[in-house]
């Protein structure tokens, strides 16, 4: 399968990935959920090519994960702002930081922690069955393809 053809696959992860799926496009998305929002601040912190912080950037606004809006008129400066569909990627970032500080740990520790602002407690996110509020797992989660047997039995 070719690169340019995840984004029209079936598959949601194959089109979550057409979008998201290269080593700067998710750093972009958690410094904008950390409140970077200029080009500049963006390319400071990163250490990235300007041509591909510029490509990066317009990717992310033309899929609607981020949008530019002015901060100045003279000379016109834009900011990146989350949308909505950047905003519901705090939970991914929160669970690839979780994982990489428990499988892929720093000498130095973990760099950042996340806490809920209405109880100040450090969280740890988790993803819960919405009828039993069980966490879910390998052990207790599986993938019903459409059209499969599983899928057959269980309409049964």
């Amino acid at each position: 399968m070719r690169w340019s053809d995840l984004e029209t696959q079936q598959c949601a992860v194959a089109r979550a990935e057409s979008v998201l799926g290269d080593r700067w496009t998710m750093m972009v998305v958690r410094d904008c959920l950390l409140g970077v929002r200029r080009f500049e601040d963006f390319q400071s912190r990163l250490g990235i090519a300007r041509r591909v912080l510029t490509e990066r950037l317009n990717m992310l606004v033309e899929k609607g994960v981020l949008r530019r809006e002015a901060y100045s008129q003279r000379p016109l400066r834009e900011e990146y702002r989350l949308t909505e569909a950047g905003r519901d990627l705090m939970p991914v970032i929160l669970a690839l930081s979780t994982w990489a500080d428990r499988h892929l740990p720093h000498p130095d520790g973990t760099a950042v922690t996340y806490r809920h602002t209405e109880c100040n407690k450090v969280i740890e996110p988790r993803i819960d069955c919405p009828q039993c509020a069980s966490p879910l797992t390998t052990r207790n989660t599986r993938a019903v393809v459409r059209g499969s047997v599983s899928e057959q039995e269980q309409k049964s």
